[in-house]
């Protein structure tokens, strides 16, 4: 986004959350996997978590019951942007949502692919302005941003890619009734997993395998991606 662009921000409550914000907490890198791409990042979860909290509800705040999990390129969704710029042919020219989008390192490497559009899905407000300015940064054009989609009926896309979504038990139940419902219309369905326990290994077919350094140290998570049948 060039830097006399205003400043819309996405809206918490009443409130919008500033896009200055996010670039204030975080710094640019170029994830290990997809060095195409520069996103920002947080480089101290803790320090984020305790500014969004005083950002949110004023000094002095008890932080968020939930991290900024959007502030940091999750293995999963690593492998799946490094799998849509090695095979552009998944989302060229096609429209595609970007379910758990975080700070849309998918979304981003789904564009610079060549979708023909991308909705991307995230339900952290400061993660829906994060991907704002992580579209701008990387001049990906065509992403819109959406909250969460998974109590509504799949929208009309030709693709779904979801990185890392399978996390715990309560949220791969609300995922995988989203993406069934999306298989049955026919979207074809790609998913990022490093090895959550909650995958269903039993609906999938492996279309590749990576080794990815983990978001919590040097070592390295194989991480596959699959496609749903």
């Amino acid at each position: 986004m060039p830097r006399d662009a205003p400043d819309t921000g996405r809206v918490v409550g009443s409130r919008r959350v500033p896009e200055s914000f996010v670039r204030a907490h975080t710094r640019p890198v170029r994830p290990a996997l997809v060095p195409e791409v520069t996103l920002l990042v947080a480089t101290d979860v803790v320090a984020l978590w305790e500014a969004i909290a005083v950002d949110g509800a004023g000094e002095g705040a008890a932080p968020p019951a939930e991290p900024p999990f959007w502030a940091a390129a999750w293995p999963g969704g690593q492998a799946l942007a490094r799998y849509v710029l090695d095979h552009p042919d998944a989302v060229l020219g096609r429209s595609v949502l970007d379910l758990g989008s975080g700070s849309g390192l998918v979304a981003v490497a789904a564009a610079l692919a060549g979708a023909g559009s991308v909705v991307a899905s995230e339900i952290d407000p400061y993660g829906l302005a994060a991907i704002a300015v992580n579209a701008g940064v990387n001049a990906a054009s065509g992403i819109s941003v959406a909250g969460d989609l998974l109590d509504h009926e799949p929208p009309d896309v030709s693709v779904v890619l979801a990185g890392d979504v399978c996390y715990d038990r309560l949220m791969t139940e609300r995922v995988l009734a989203f993406l069934a419902a999306a298989r049955r219309r026919g979207i074809d369905v790609l998913i990022g997993d490093p090895g959550r326990p909650y995958l269903p290994h039993h609906l999938l077919t492996a279309l590749s395998v990576v080794e990815v350094p983990d978001t919590e140290g040097s070592q390295l998570r194989s991480t596959t991606v699959w496609r749903m049948r």
